[in-house]
């Protein structure tokens, strides 16, 4: 095309050239310049033309280029906002709560499957077949007849008292399959006048007595403050398990007085858990709740002992500050249906997703520890482990319980 358009501008130069020669009379010379100069204005127009066209089209494209890298960084920018969403969430911990809930309902499809399969058998007649069984045994049973007074009298558990004869010892939790200490147990001990440590069911007053009991709570509490400080100075990372009785927290001037001292040790605070007994637990009222939460907002936490059900509202007892829930591990392994109806392997990953540790306690041969380690069950304690024995100042929270236990009783 633009070939054309110059072979035109030449051949309209070369026209007004002819005409100047034979019209006008201009000479040879004269019109071969007219020629020239006609067709150098024909080309130069000719090419601002097509320059104007050129820059019009650079700009409409650099426009069009600069609307879609525009678009392109809205597009990354909401692309950049879901990224950031989507790292910010926590897929694992939702697994594990997928997991976790597909493994009870598993679990659960298979119970009602095996009572349906067990109640269409129950109809069928069959000659000579007896229809009634044997109830199994409750091993709650015996623990509920071992709530009786205490062999040692308050008159002298008061003067064992007063001769600072009271012995506070560290039992270990450990964690499996390593056998790594967890943390302790502070517990109270009284040492008789023959040499032997009286355990704490044989002097806890379980009517009357109670400035005594509140004397052992405090007195544990200012222990475990003791041990968790010179962990903490030693570099270490420890939990302490504190007893605590409904004495205590009934009595307004001995709640006062622990926390008072939780506040004095802030540091040593997140540390240390309460103990209480289930049945504590149960039997408190509004008062008493509210002294425990007192307690909780110190940065303490709470874990119940001696349970004898797993059928609770998890969610309501890690609201209110429960971390670990301790059940008696012979009875657990030999009567897993007293404690829930879910299979024994799926609670602690179920108690596990509202922060709750389950503690298998009073373990004493080593195929319980092999049977909880099969149930995924992580935190023990028991004869088995290590026995309760005086807080040594050298004592780490990476030690072994095997490595402590010779040195406690050279002791």
């Amino acid at each position: 095309m633009q070939t054309l358009v110059y072979s035109l501008i030449a051949l309209c130069s070369v026209a007004i050239g002819a005409a100047a020669y034979y019209g006008l009379t201009f000479t040879p010379i004269e019109a071969i310049m007219l020629t020239l100069v006609c067709g150098s204005l024909g080309v130069v127009l000719m090419e601002r033309q097509l320059r104007q066209r050129a820059e019009a089209r650079l700009e409409k494209a650099v426009q069009d280029l600069s609307r879609l890298l525009s678009t392109d960084a809205q597009a990354g920018a909401v692309l950049g906002q879901r990224i950031n969403a989507l790292v910010d969430q926590n897929a694992g911990k939702r697994l594990e709560t997928v997991e976790a809930d597909i493994s009870v309902l598993g679990t659960v499809v298979r119970q009602v499957a095996e009572a349906v399969a067990d109640l269409e058998q129950s109809k069928r007649p069959q000659a000579g077949a007896s229809v009634s069984s044997p109830p199994a045994p409750k091993p709650a049973a015996a623990s509920e007849a071992r709530v009786s007074e205490p062999v040692i009298p308050l008159d002298t558990l008061r003067r064992a008292i007063e001769d600072n004869r009271l012995a506070l010892h560290l039992e270990p939790i450990v964690t499996l399959p390593q056998r790594r200490t967890f943390g302790y147990d502070v517990v109270p001990r009284l040492l008789m006048e023959d040499g032997r440590y009286a355990e704490r069911s044989a002097f806890m007053p379980v009517k009357g007595g109670e400035k005594l009991v509140q004397t052992i709570d405090f007195a544990g509490v200012q222990e475990a403050v003791s041990v968790a400080r010179r962990a903490r100075l030693a570099g270490q990372s420890i939990s302490l398990f504190v007893p605590l009785n409904r004495a205590t927290l009934a009595d307004s001037a001995a709640l006062e007085r622990l926390v008072l001292a939780l506040d004095a040790n802030r540091a040593s605070a997140a540390a240390l858990s309460f103990s209480l007994a289930e049945a504590t637990w149960l039997g408190l009222g509004p008062a008493e709740r509210s002294s425990l939460a007192a307690l909780v907002k110190k940065g303490s936490a709470l874990s119940l002992t001696e349970v004898r059900s797993l059928r609770s509202d998890f969610g309501a007892l890690a609201g209110e500050g429960v971390r670990s829930i301790r059940v008696d591990a012979s009875a657990f392994i030999d009567f897993p249906t007293n404690f829930t109806d879910f299979h024994r392997a799926d609670i602690p990953s179920y108690l596990a997703r509202f922060g709750i540790g389950l503690v298998a306690t009073g373990v004493r041969s080593e195929q319980q520890i092999l049977d909880l380690l099969e149930d995924g069950i992580g935190l023990v304690q028991g004869p088995h482990i290590a026995s309760p024995g005086p807080v040594r100042p050298d004592l780490v929270a990476e030690r072994s319980p095997r490595e402590v236990a010779p040195r406690r009783a050279q002791a």
